[in-house]
């Protein structure tokens, strides 16, 4: 009997574009297979022993005969290619129409009644890069106090601010007004908090960055094992995805190595149930910048310490490892990238050298989990419990 599932989503390690990438402006990202092809000294030896490579698509680079996983790749049915929306297919989810977005900025109406709300005027309200918008507006926050709104090709809603000009606990409720509003037809994916630190010309985005969604429309997969009585952890920014619905336990980390490490700890301990993390550096720090190198380092980081999360699981635990979406750091974009997500699963109970192609959505992981614990559901999705079980198991 399975009683753990340990997820793991390295945030944008997309593998692949998807049929309709074309539609979204991500003709040609692959995210991993670029990484592969363009960045320096890099190798994944204990993903590639899982079986990583031997996933559709990656039949150009060199894979190992035998792997120690069943691996697949997930197409997404979701409209959409941004955090909340991967991780609520994963979770079971699938969206009929995409969360709006806003790349002219948002409505003068709205951004009046938010000025009034809040008490602060707004600067930007046009869609940017993060690190981009407080070189160009930081000095003028600073001198006046008036606070940084921006988007992206993604559903978000963005403010930022310098931590000594408004402090943290400001920014969040600031960012509390903005999710009341951004309901409905202006009902964005996430809110997003990002403070920053600094003087003009060395201003830099902090960790405290928090992110406010909306809450699922409905039971998502954590639901699901939360009202069976087992235990669901949140690592990372899951708890903001999930707008803390379907959580037990959360660790609000800030970036990888916390990501780690907090995981780590948390499959030493004895429970029964779900961890599910994000794993986000790969995303916020290095796709959305381009950084190729950087985004391969992140990889190899988290390879490194991969052995550390797999001699510390249980005989009767499973560990998955896969991804929301894209972030191909080769490509002229900066925004997230239409792709497969990589699929791995191991564990002492699952099926070794086993790859089961493509499968028709994200959400095939969550209803895999439920099936492995036995709990039943009205997720989308097939399960692929049968062809990743061992015989007898």
């Amino acid at each position: 009997m399975i009683k753990r599932t340990v997820l793991i989503v390295l945030d944008s390690v997309g593998a692949g574009e998807l049929p309709d990438a074309a539609a979204y402006g991500d003709e040609g990202s692959n995210t991993l297979k670029n990484i592969y092809k363009n960045a320096k000294n890099f190798s994944l030896p204990h993903l590639e022993n899982l079986g990583i490579l031997n996933i559709d698509g990656f039949e150009d680079l060199k894979s190992p005969e035998y792997f120690l996983g069943s691996v697949a790749k997930c197409s997404q049915k979701s409209k959409g290619k941004d955090t909340t929306t991967g991780h609520w297919e994963i979770s079971g989810l699938i969206l009929d129409k995409p969360f709006p977005t806003y790349p002219d900025g948002f409505p003068e109406e709205l951004i009046s009644k938010f000025e009034k709300k809040i008490g602060r005027k707004v600067i930007g309200n046009y869609a940017a890069s993060g690190t981009e918008i407080i070189k160009e507006l930081g000095k003028e926050h600073v001198e006046t106090g008036n606070i940084i709104v921006y988007t992206s090709a993604d559903s978000v809603f963005q403010i930022a601010a310098h931590e000594e000009v408004v402090p943290l606990d400001e920014l969040y409720e600031i960012c509390i007004i903005a999710r009341k509003m951004l309901q409905g037809n202006n009902g964005v994916g996430r809110v997003i908090a990002r403070p920053f630190i600094g003087e003009e010309g060395n201003y830099t985005r902090t960790g405290n960055r928090k992110d406010f969604s909306l809450e699922p429309y409905k039971d998502t997969m954590l639901d699901f094992v939360k009202n069976s009585g087992r235990e669901v952890y949140a690592i990372g920014k899951i708890e903001d995805i999930f707008a803390n619905k379907g959580i037990t336990y959360s660790n609000h980390t800030k970036n990888n190595e916390e990501g780690i490490e907090a995981l780590i700890q948390t499959v030493k301990l004895d429970f029964e149930g779900l961890i599910f993390a994000n794993l986000v550096d790969f995303d916020m720090i290095y796709g959305h910048r381009n950084n190729v190198q950087g985004y391969g380092d992140a990889l190899m980081y988290f390879d490194g310490r991969l052995p550390e999360i797999m001699d510390n699981l249980k005989d009767d635990d499973i560990l998955i490892i896969t991804a929301d979406h894209g972030c191909d750091p080769t490509t002229a974009s900066t925004d997230h990238s239409r792709e497969y997500i990589p699929l791995i699963f191991y564990g002492k109970n699952i099926k070794e050298n086993n790859n089961l192609g493509i499968l028709e959505t994200f959400a095939s992981i969550g209803k895999t989990v439920l099936d492995i614990f036995d709990i039943k559901n009205d997720l989308k999705g097939t399960s692929v419990k049968n062809q990743i079980i061992k015989t007898g198991k």
